[in-house]
């Protein structure tokens, strides 16, 4: 009988064309289920909680897989894996699970984190971090993220060829908070458009910096244009952060 192993993955998103597996192109699910198959002596597909764009990192991806490997211990499949994955991924931790669990349909949230340092960056801050001009005002960025909370129309942020049927997610947090010289969003939903988080942290920091009142960004965003949405920002500094059951 095939057992359900969950596992939870970080990887240094840089060089890969994302989270899902394509034909043209590394990605991280792809160098994933190289391994489970080197493993296993035949193909198998591992299921993330969701897609991450080129470029963006995780320190919480969750996935599983189905194994007929009867002869290795649940826990024992993180070190096993990482024996074959490139040093880029990182098996944090497996686990097996019932089995009707799934990565993506059992999730109830994912948290993600932007990371942005307000100076010039060091050379080894700038794969996982954005470099802002100046230090933004908290207070308006954090009223604008108490505009995502509860059930919203995220239409504006949903990025080119976004497929959902229903643009509508539910946002259970969205703020800014300081450490130092750097600046952290951190938003939690259901689920994300396309592109979603790099489009809501870009759209708050520009209108932001030209002080648009809360008022005004409640109108941009039940307006639904993309066209009013500030620029989606680039991926590097983005974590999936964690995957909630």
């Amino acid at each position: 009988m095939e057992r359900n192993i969950k596992l939870i993955i970080a990887y240094d998103g840089t060089d890969f064309c994302g989270w899902q597996r394509q034909e043209n192109g590394i990605t991280v699910q792809g160098v994933m289920e190289d391994a489970l198959e080197k493993m296993h002596g035949h193909p198998v597909n591992v299921t993330g909680s969701g897609r991450t764009d080129s470029g963006v990192h995780a320190v919480g991806q969750a996935a599983n897989f189905y194994t007929d490997i009867e002869s290795i211990p649940a826990d024992r499949f993180a070190p096993a894996l990482n024996s074959s994955l490139p040093r880029e991924v990182r098996v944090i931790e497996s686990c097996e699970t019932d089995a009707v669990f799934h990565a993506r349909f059992s999730a109830k949230a994912r948290v993600y984190r932007y990371q942005f340092i307000c100076r010039p960056l060091l050379p080894h801050e700038s794969r996982y971090n954005l470099q802002l001009r100046r230090f933004p005002r908290l207070e308006l960025l954090n009223a604008y993220g108490r505009l995502l909370l509860g059930e919203t129309d995220c239409s504006i942020f949903a990025g080119a060829g976004d497929t959902s049927a229903s643009k509508n997610r539910y946002v259970y947090r969205a703020y800014f908070y300081a450490e130092r010289d750097s600046l952290v969003f951190e938003i939690c939903a259901n689920a994300f458009l396309r592109n979603m988080v790099r489009s809501v942290a870009g759209t708050f920091l520009h209108y932001e910096e030209t002080a648009a009142p809360p008022e005004k960004l409640r109108e941009i965003i039940a307006a639904g244009e993309r066209s009013l949405a500030g620029p989606t920002l680039p991926p590097q500094g983005l974590f999936l952060w964690q995957v909630e059951y």
